[in-house]
């Protein structure tokens, strides 16, 4: 697959599959996620696969802490504390877009709530990622990470897989610290769902729209 390819096909997955993917597939992802670039090469990402029994029975955990409440105060915060513009707005768009392809009204909160359980399952995916760092680094490995997260994707993409990133389970760090068994200095970033995509999932054919280069980017000189 060309990367031009790659990065324009991969989107966020909400539906997969029933269909394993092995070990060794998994294995070469990584490998070539791993040449993702990071400041003086320190490499500050570790991954988690979780999958068969083990994701079944942590997922179930998590589905049972959702639904009695029983969710973390983050240990950073993804989005910004106070909202303004243009972001507001494009939040907005995206996720009125994705719930008006699963006929979800604005107002009707219970369903609003259960697709945002389906996260918990990793949308059905039959493997999870987990991607954690050292929470001593500094700001720059944050973005060191993000790169091997993007990295993930596209090398999935070229598996002929999907993925998905869940911020989503940051806010339930400790019951996945204790399930892992992860020492204190590991700060979890995201999860990731990876596998085949569904594609007779309606919400897999949302496909969240993109500024104009002309929009984002200014030249200085030639």
């Amino acid at each position: 697959m060309h990367v031009d390819t790659a990065i324009t096909s991969r989107k966020s997955v909400r539906r997969f599959l029933d269909a394993p993917v092995d070990r060794a597939t998994v294995m070469h992802i990584l490998q070539i996620a791993s040449r993702a670039p990071s400041g003086s090469n320190i490499q500050p990402w570790r991954v988690h696969v979780v999958a068969g029994a083990a994701k079944e029975q942590l997922c179930q955990r998590l589905l049972d802490a959702v639904d009695h409440g029983k969710s973390d105060p983050p240990e950073y915060h993804y989005y910004p504390q106070n909202w303004f513009e243009p972001y507001l707005e494009r939040r907005r768009r995206c996720g009125f877009g994705l719930y008006a392809t699963l006929g979800i009204g604005r107002e009707d909160r219970a369903k609003r709530e259960a697709q945002a359980r389906r996260n918990f399952h990793f949308f059905d995916a039959p493997v999870g990622l987990f991607i954690t760092m050292d929470r001593r680094l500094e700001t720059g490995s944050f973005m060191d990470c993000g790169m091997f997260i993007q990295s993930i994707m596209l090398a999935a993409r070229g598996q002929g897989l999907h993925t998905c990133p869940q911020a989503a389970f940051a806010w339930y760090h400790t019951l996945i610290r204790d399930a892992l068994k992860l020492d204190e200095d590991s700060l979890l970033l995201c999860g990731i769902a990876l596998g085949y995509e569904d594609p007779q999932a309606p919400e897999n054919g949302f496909i969240t729209e993109r500024e104009s280069v002309e929009n984002f980017t200014t030249f200085h000189g030639t």
